[in-house]
């Protein structure tokens, strides 16, 4: 019995150092990041939604998902749904932290957005614990000419809530929330269109070009919506990259550096792949320490494709963003 208890406590001990063991280069899609308590805490598409955290953004340690169980009314609005969660978005707000998702799946815009709070993101908190408010918005094929997913919350200048969305079909989209920050506002319903990809011969095959994964990003006097074109998910074959413009107004018209606007196809390039990286895209920015930062994710040349977290620091030119 001693010699059963000894292996017990051992192998207790190896799973436990498992469990605290730190990584780099993460495997991470769709990514966003926010700090709590001087830890990082970063979101991902997956099962359940992936969620990784780290003290210096380099070391990462792998958390529970937030879902142990596909969201049952999930299952029962979208066909095909078994629990992968796309997209979420992370942020702060009226005391309570919101995580926006998406519920979907591939070349369907019958999907949906989903938001859960919880008072805090530290998992050892005895304050713990995810509310799933369910569905925020909802597209509906043959009704909407654009998918619900890819959400970005944003504050305008009297705080007012709105959440930002949409991939491929007519583009990228915004609408009010109501002060909750769960519901759309309803005084009355206004969907905005901030930007869309021409259809080509090459990237027809939702409907409509190719472009998804808004963040908005409000710097001095502009907001900034990030977007990415192309292809994501497609390991070596990926063509994603990532464009940006600005407005003077949450709602646009948003404006490349060209001056054309992002909703007639404009969009002026910050990053694409090379070499290196076969794609990159659906970025979130973050400012830490008076830093901004990108946070996207990458397809890795050297590893067969296979997506990572990226991070990298933005400078602003002009009141432009460069890497």
């Amino acid at each position: 019995m001693k010699h059963i208890a000894f292996l017990i406590l051992i192998l207790g001990a190896k799973i436990s150092c498992a469990q605290d063991s730190l990584f780099k280069n993460i495997p991470a899609h769709d990514p966003v990041m926010i700090r709590q308590d001087g830890t990082y805490y970063v979101f991902t598409t997956g099962r359940g939604i992936s969620v990784w955290s780290s003290k210096d953004m380099e070391n990462w340690k792998k958390e529970k998902p937030i879902f142990a169980s596909p969201p049952e009314w999930a299952v029962k609005a979208v066909p095909g749904f078994k629990g992968h969660i796309w997209a979420p978005d992370i942020v702060f707000h009226n005391g309570l932290y919101y995580l926006y998702y998406s519920i979907s799946t591939f070349g369907k815009n019958r999907s949906c957005i989903g938001v859960a709070t919880n008072k805090t993101l530290d998992p050892k908190s005895p304050d713990y614990r995810w509310t799933d408010h369910q569905q925020v918005v909802e597209s509906v094929p043959g009704r909407d000419e654009w998918n619900a997913i890819d959400p970005n919350f944003i504050l305008d200048e009297n705080q007012q809530p709105w959440l930002s969305f949409g991939s491929f079909w007519n583009g990228i989209k915004l609408v009010k929330l109501n002060q909750d920050a769960m519901s759309i506002a309803t005084d009355p319903q206004q969907w905005h269109t901030l930007a869309s990809a021409p259809k080509t011969a090459s990237n027809s095959e939702s409907g409509n070009g190719a472009i998804e994964a808004p963040f908005i990003f409000k710097k001095n006097n502009y907001y900034y919506l990030f977007a990415s074109y192309d292809y994501c998910c497609r390991g070596e074959k990926s063509t994603y990259k990532m464009r940006v413009g600005r407005a003077e107004k949450l709602a646009g018209p948003y404006m490349d550096k060209a001056g054309t606007p992002m909703k007639n196809g404009g969009g002026t390039l910050l990053l694409e792949g090379d070499k290196d990286w076969h794609g990159v895209g659906h970025n979130a920015v973050c400012t830490f320490d008076g830093t901004d930062y990108l946070i996207f994710h990458g397809y890795d040349a050297k590893d067969k494709g296979r997506s990572k977290l990226r991070i990298e620091k933005l400078r602003w030119e002009d009141g432009w963003p460069l890497l």
